[in-house]
């Protein structure tokens, strides 16, 4: 007897359920092939996303998100891709003002005799800002969301970050000799420490100290750098080992190498973000692993300054957290994430001589959620599932080199380009929509780019 009437009472309840009219959501994508992600890597054929506020509230069939969720905002994704926006690891934002000012060089040579000099001649708060919001009008057109930088005057890089809506890990660099917005190392100390105070707990913007190189930064500024993000609970963002010179200036005054090094400091641990890491042994990778430092790999960078090929297949075996970087402009030339993924995964297959390693999965994963893990950001982004952040992309697959296609995700690793974004999405606002940008005015951002070239050609003749 209670058994048939608690039988009734769901059937009942079912039905009062399924005439309850669809809730108001903010912003729905759908009708799309959606990539999530998420940890069974699913691929719904057609599929959407509903939105409310900043946050995914369900991804799932579009028939069901359909009956479930009406949209104050619908955007059609018919025969695109609807995935998780891209995360770079590393970059120099306002460094796309450099772009092919010095090409086909060693890292010391281009950084020494150009690079510095040039930098030296014309940072300021206006060329920061200029060339911050040229790169982020890069990252919306292309379909990062989400970027890890390190510069000078990080304040504004920050500020035109929010302003154009993307979300940024940004570092206060902190570098031995006198640089445009701080004299000594103990002035670039106290930068960084009034950065973070402005930024921290910003919905978008994650403050981080960056203190540049062993190569470029004594031991004790090094460990007050740390000492400083550990205080204040930000990321460290550092290069490391990314040049056979480095291995040798370590070998020459530490005797050790530098993934040791800054070990033998108490600098590695979780929140340290190494970028490169291409002249590291088996020690040293099982060193970061177990401090729990992860890694940006820079395919693009590494290979047009002939830095080395970082050991990606090795950093994955070890389980090291291993995010994708496009490093600056000035030394890649782009910002473009989908050629640091293709990149990446031809890399690792030359290097390996094995057809297999890193496969389009892998190296999407690396651009996505392995990226938002390398940054300590995997609980809010990276993957499109209930409760995370909204940041997502649309990329569109009807051109006619992504004809026919049978696997989205090799499509997506293989042959899309930046330009295939369609819409981009950050913290559930649309920054991007139909191929227009709508958080920046575009003719403006590149009238003033240009005009700011003329002024960096006229510093360097």
């Amino acid at each position: 007897m209670r058994a048939g009437f608690v039988a009734v009472f769901l059937a009942v309840g079912a039905a009062v359920a399924a005439q309850q009219p669809p809730r108001q959501v903010s912003l729905l994508v759908h009708n799309g092939i959606v990539v999530t992600m998420d940890a069974a890597k699913r691929v719904i054929e057609n599929g959407a996303v509903a939105i409310d506020g900043t946050d995914i509230v369900a991804v799932d069939t579009d028939e069901a998100i359909r009956k479930q969720f009406r949209g104050t905002e619908v955007i059609d994704a018919g025969g695109q891709v609807i995935m998780p926006g891209l995360v770079n690891t590393h970059t120099h934002a306002p460094m796309v003002l450099l772009r092919g000012l010095a090409d086909d060089l060693a890292l010391q040579e281009w950084l020494n005799k150009y690079i510095f000099p040039a930098e030296g001649k014309l940072v300021s708060p206006e060329f920061v800002r200029t060339g911050t919001r040229l790169a982020v009008l890069e990252m919306i057109e292309s379909g990062t969301t989400t970027y890890a930088d390190m510069y000078y005057f990080e304040e504004e890089v920050a500020r035109e970050t929010k302003a154009a809506g993307l979300r940024g890990v940004l570092g206060q660099t902190i570098i031995q000799f006198p640089v445009a917005d701080a004299k000594t190392p103990a002035d670039g100390l106290a930068r960084a420490e009034a950065f973070i105070e402005e930024f921290k707990g910003d919905a978008l913007i994650t403050p981080a100290v960056a203190p540049h190189a062993i190569y470029t930064l004594d031991g004790p500024t090094i460990k007050a750098a740390r000492e400083l993000s550990k205080r204040h609970g930000v990321p460290t963002l550092i290069h490391l080992a990314e040049t056979r010179d480095e291995i040798q200036t370590a070998r020459e005054r530490f005797t050790t190498s530098p993934v040791s090094y800054l070990d033998s400091l108490g600098v590695l641990g979780p929140g340290v973000v190494a970028a490169h890491g291409v002249w590291v042994n088996d020690a040293d990778i099982a060193l970061l692993k177990a401090r729990g430092a992860s890694v940006s790999h820079n395919p693009e960078s590494n290979m047009k300054l002939a830095s080395g090929t970082a050991p990606v297949t090795g950093y994955l075996r070890a389980g090291v957290a291993l995010g994708l970087g496009t490093d600056g402009a000035a030394s890649n030339n782009d910002l473009d994430m989908f050629e640091a993924m293709r990149m990446a995964s031809f890399l690792a297959k030359l290097q390996t001589v094995d057809p297999s390693v890193v496969g389009a999965a892998t190296a999407l994963e690396m651009a996505t959620i392995g990226g938002a893990r390398a940054l300590g950001l995997e609980r809010l982004i990276g993957s499109l599932e209930p409760r995370k952040r909204a940041d997502l992309i649309v990329v569109s697959m009807r051109a006619a080199r992504q004809t026919p296609m049978y696997d989205p995700v090799s499509h997506l690793v293989y042959t899309t380009r930046g330009d295939d974004v369609r819409d981009t999405i950050v913290n559930g606002r649309v920054l991007m929509r139909d191929g227009k940008v709508l958080s920046l005015d575009a003719d403006a951002v590149l009238k003033d780019a240009r005009a700011m070239a003329v002024k960096v050609k006229a510093a360097v003749r």
